[in-house]
């Protein structure tokens, strides 16, 4: 009798499993495109329709495009752009930052990321939530660094050449959310971003101005 009650409670718990999950007991989920994501990820694509293409991405062999006034370029392999990675938790991204260039704080919401450093001399680091402690260190040729999950974090460029890195994200669509962008080339009013930021307005203008915000 208690058998039968627990396998009652577990046939319902087992149907609310998001739909991606079916990739634990396939080979691969490769993201249908034309369907909607969710936060459970994309829909599998019919296996029939999968192809060695959707394992392979060649975006990365060359700089993104620019994020201007920052002086970065950044190349991204999420699932939207290399569809194999869907239900892997896993993808990636290359970061192009010349000499003073920076990549200002940012979060990525939904995964952790690993950085290594192909070329060049960058600061990188983060910050904690508990403390508002810093980590930070100069990354030279070959060193790796690890942004947790969710926290803000930087880089810049420290020397005289172009830095060229690879980023692995724990997820197929870690999220981008730029705190410059966020605040300065959004709708936000002027005097919300004043109160909130405790800049004055005048200051907030001239920076929805860099970003090209509004409000």
């Amino acid at each position: 009798m208690a058998k039968a009650a627990v396998i009652l409670v577990l046939v319902p718990l087992l149907s609310l499993l998001p739909f991606s999950s079916l990739a634990l007991t396939q080979d691969f989920c490769v993201a249908d495109l034309n369907s909607r994501d969710t936060p459970a990820g994309y829909p599998c694509k019919p296996q029939t329709d999968v192809t060695a293409d959707d394992f392979f991405y060649g975006g990365l062999a060359k700089p993104g495009p620019n994020i201007s006034p920052f002086d970065t370029s950044v190349a991204m392999a999420f699932v939207n752009d290399f569809p194999g990675v869907n239900g892997l938790d896993i993808s990636g991204a290359r970061i192009d930052m010349a000499p003073g260039g920076v990549a200002p704080l940012h979060t990525h919401p939904e995964g952790t990321e690993l950085f290594y450093l192909l070329e060049g001399t960058l600061v990188s680091g983060f910050i904690s939530s508990t403390g508002n402690t810093v980590y930070m260190k100069t990354m030279k040729k070959g060193d790796l660094f690890v942004f947790p999950l969710g926290l803000l974090h930087f880089q810049y460029n420290v020397g005289r050449e172009t830095a060229v890195g690879i980023a692995a994200y724990s997820s197929p669509n870690p999220g981008l959310l730029i705190i410059d962008f966020a605040v300065f080339k959004s709708t936000l009013a002027a005097d919300v971003v004043e109160k909130i930021t405790f800049l004055q307005q005048a200051e907030v203008k001239r920076l929805k101005g860099v970003f090209g915000g509004s409000g």
